[in-house]
């Protein structure tokens, strides 16, 4: 089988990340990387062997088309990248979040991969992991019987960053769009503006007839100890999307799933300890689930895990809880019909650099990548 040829477009520490996993596959190989800073991408291409090295995507087209272009610059670069790609007949594109500050570039992108023929995924989120598809698979095809509600918990105050999460997660295991939302916003200084930050409670109603509540707060009294792999720390963390049905419940603790099927003889609900398939290259958690999808619907035609569309509904969704909470708490139709309607993400996303806004030195580019920015 020949190798997929794959280039690196933006070397921070994400970037590093998705070239860690792509060097490591038998199955594909890095041909180029793009990435402004001078002195990272010398170093970045040093440490993965790479010689074909570019300032910027449309640069490095003129010489190189790969198979697949890992677009993992900050966001206000990504939408010029990935129509690059996709005019230049790259097999497959993937970005991450949030995929774009305005509604109407999101389209564009969706819409040239669409007419080119390009396979266009999404990136390093959660709902990629391995057992979360699987476990929505299993929903989809009624092994837990039908959806009977939802509650969604611990909703992130980063609407287009964390928030594409939660609302990608929904979708997912809900397996219907939204219909509409309502939403409350504080503090107010962070609801009248056009930034992503906003602490948010509210209702989604689904396209499948089912309405979800979502918090800020935490209303399920679970901890889940997880480990910040850029501080190297453990810390607890309360937060869960439940989904139920008549008598299973399925909780989603980011990557982990927790399910629970039947009651015992007190009434109390029972766990479920699923048969997850095993899965190779689990040290990259659930960037080897998007990545080796797109692989795999390049080579067989798949599903994607997530998708360009995916993150771009995420990002409409996140929209409409602003939109809601700006005019009083007004019910939101989906789709929405301004597709001039933005959210200026956080400035490390937006720009780059760690969520201090700090970059990545030359030094840290050359021996490994410390953290997901």
């Amino acid at each position: 089988m020949n190798k997929l040829k794959v280039a690196i477009i933006g070397c921070g520490r994400l970037g590093q990340q998705y070239a860690t996993a792509y060097s490591t596959y038998p199955d594909t190989e890095i041909v180029a990387i793009a990435e402004y800073n001078t002195e990272r991408r010398k170093a970045v291409g040093h440490r993965f062997g790479v010689n074909n090295l570019y300032s910027d995507a449309e640069s490095m087209l003129k010489t190189i088309v790969p198979d697949i272009a890992a677009v993992v610059t900050p966001t206000k670069w990504m939408k010029e990248s990935v129509i690059a790609c996709a005019n230049a007949g790259v097999k497959g594109v993937s970005t991450d979040k949030p995929l774009s500050a305005s509604l109407s570039d999101a389209d564009e992108m969706v819409e040239a991969c669409r007419s080119n023929g390009t396979i266009f995924a999404g990136g390093n989120l959660a709902v990629a992991h391995n057992h979360v598809q699987e476990t929505a698979k299993w929903i989809r095809q009624g092994k837990f019987g039908e959806i009977k509600g939802g509650i969604l918990n611990c909703m992130a105050d980063d609407l287009t960053g964390g928030g594409v999460q939660w609302i990608s997660a929904l979708r997912l295991f809900m397996n219907s769009e939204v219909s509409k939302v309502i939403a409350w916003g504080k503090p107010e200084s962070d609801v009248y503006n056009n930034n992503s930050i906003m602490h948010s409670n509210g209702i989604f109603e689904m396209e499948n007839g089912i309405t979800v509540p979502f918090f800020q707060e935490n209303v399920i009294d679970i901890y889940k100890e997880k480990i910040r792999i850029d501080k190297n720390v453990v810390h607890k963390a309360k937060m869960g999307l439940d989904i139920w049905t008549e008598d299973s419940l399925i909780r989603w603790f980011w990557e982990d799933v927790d399910i629970y099927k039947g009651f015992d003889n007190q009434g109390k609900r029972k766990i479920h300890v699923p048969e997850f398939s095993d899965w190779n290259w689990q040290e990259f958690n659930y960037l080897t689930g998007s990545t080796r999808s797109l692989i795999d619907s390049i080579r067989t035609g798949s599903k994607l895990s997530i998708s360009g569309h995916d993150l771009r509904q995420a990002i409409e969704v996140a929209i409409a809880i602003k939109l809601s909470a700006q005019l009083g708490n007004v019910p939101v139709k989906m789709p929405l019909e301004d597709r001039s309607n933005s959210l200026m993400p956080v400035k490390s996303r937006w720009l780059g650099g760690d969520l201090s806004g700090n970059p990545q030195s030359v030094t840290d580019a050359e021996t490994s990548w410390n953290g997901y920015y």
